[in-house]
């Protein structure tokens, strides 16, 4: 064996597993860029690792569920295995940790957006290499997604307290990260090749509130700690590149509409991922939902009219406790209504800590999933009509997937969908030999039919 194999032989490897939301894959690419900045390699098994990190969910019953056996079965065909993430942060039924009472060999247990506490537990159980690899990371990190698209969290936390949900005893209250480093990771992530930037965080509607909108600097010019202008930055940002910008988790407080102008004119994708939840006040005013839901509808018509190209996706509960036939219709009349362009909807699932368990009228399971179904049979309908008016139109694609150059089609999505959560462009083949498709790159393409949430196109 030569010097070089001894030495890829001795360095250490790291398996690692991230489960949930985009937010929590944001912790995930961080805690991986310092593992291989510090020279970790990593292990695309549980058996060829030195030790394993599992990220987790604890935020509905199956995602905890899902966590507790992924650690279950990295302990089985590993045995060494640190614990992060929401489900870390959870209390057992005794009310010690609820990690350590299911698996009490794991070797350390923290909570979310804790890269520090994680890398502690590494350097105790699993010893850095002498010489770490910096020059081999890039400037961007180490990211989860493909090269294309990367998420961009812009906070940590929430300040709400709706009763349906326990993220803020999980990640605390709002945190706005220092808006010249969320600048700074973007130019990198643009200028790595990224063409599709999604903002995440648990309110994007809110960022900069937890430091009154302090100025901060960005290429030594002052800028806001708010939500317009650093999307108007991002926008500025993107621009040379020809990315798109998107955002996600946008709570419907008024000063949203500022940001539409940018959309109308290009800037950012006229595209906005706005968890409603619900439609009726009463309803709303049980789970403690901040903004005036009841202007909800009155908020998306005005939004059409500044930009008539908006793209509306958003996130409904059906079931929710107390909740009356009437109030439901009330739900479906608003979706119809609304157009709401995407929806995904759950039924109400009474969550570990939410304070919504107490709530007089919890509803029979039968009849939560029954309104879930009847609630998306609607939301289908809706999304086909507005689907069906996009034949015939000419939309700039962005080519997740191309084999063989795009000879025999590919795989894309419009500006109207998000990756993983909304449909697709299903690219047929060029009827030009000299069209090619090129994975992470746009093409012009002309929408020819519709299959169920997704398009059908011709590249042109």
């Amino acid at each position: 064996m030569n010097e070089s194999a001894i030495a890829a032989d001795k360095v250490p490897k790291v398996g690692f597993v991230s489960l949930g939301c985009p937010k929590a894959l944001t912790d995930s690419e961080l805690i991986l860029t310092q593992l291989s900045a510090e020279g970790y390699a990593t292990s695309k098994t549980f058996e060829g690792a030195d030790l394993v990190i599992v990220n987790t969910c604890g935020f509905i019953d199956d995602a905890v569920r899902e966590s507790l056996d992924t650690i279950g079965e990295a302990l089985s065909a590993n045995g060494k295995v640190i614990v992060t993430g929401c489900l870390g942060a959870k209390t057992g039924e005794q009310g010690g940790n609820l990690v350590r009472q299911m698996h009490p060999s794991v070797l350390a247990v923290t909570g979310p957006h804790a890269t520090q506490e994680v890398m502690d537990a590494v350097h105790t159980h699993l010893p850095k290499p002498h010489d770490p690899f910096v020059d081999l990371v890039p400037a961007y990190g180490i990211k989860l997604t493909p090269k294309h698209y990367a998420y961009l969290k812009i906070s940590e936390g929430c300040n709400h307290r709706c009763s349906f949900c326990i993220i803020p005893a999980m990640r605390g209250d709002l945190v706005s990260r220092p808006i010249g480093d969320v600048l700074k990771e973007a130019r990198a992530l643009f200028e790595g090749g990224v063409k599709e930037l999604l903002v995440v965080s648990q309110d994007t509607s809110a960022y900069g509130v937890d430091v009154k909108y302090r100025t901060g600097f960005w290429d030594g010019k002052p800028v806001k700690t708010r939500m317009l202008d650093l999307v108007r930055s991002l926008g500025d940002l993107a621009e040379p590149y020809g990315a798109w910008v998107r955002l996600h988790y946008v709570y419907p407080y008024p000063h949203v509409d500022e940001v539409l102008p940018l959309m109308a004119e290009g800037r950012i994708l006229p595209y906005l991922d706005v968890p409603l939840q619900h439609s009726h006040p009463a309803v709303l005013k049980r789970m403690k939902r901040p903004a005036s839901g009841e202007k909800n509808l009155e908020r998306i018509l005005r939004w059409r009219e500044i930009c008539p190209e908006i793209v509306i996706r958003s996130t409904f509960i059906a079931g929710f406790p107390g909740e009356t036939e009437e109030e439901f219709q009330h739900l479906l009349d608003f979706m119809r209504e609304a157009e709401i362009d995407r929806a995904g909807c759950f039924a109400y699932s009474p969550v570990e800590g939410a304070t919504a368990n107490e709530l007089p009228g919890m509803l029979p399971a039968e009849l939560r999933e029954e309104r879930r179904a009847r609630f998306m049979a609607v939301a289908e309908e809706v999304s086909a009509a507005k689907l069906a008016r996009r034949v015939g139109a000419t939309m700039q694609v962005l080519v997740d997937s191309a084999p063989a150059l795009g000879r025999k089609g590919g795989v894309g999505r419009s500006y109207a969908d998000a990756p993983e959560i909304d449909g697709t462009v299903k690219l047929l083949p060029p009827q030009k030999l000299s069209k090619r498709l090129a994975v992470g790159e746009f093409t012009r393409a002309r929408i020819v039919a519709t299959d169920g949430h997704d398009l059908v196109a011709e590249p042109v």
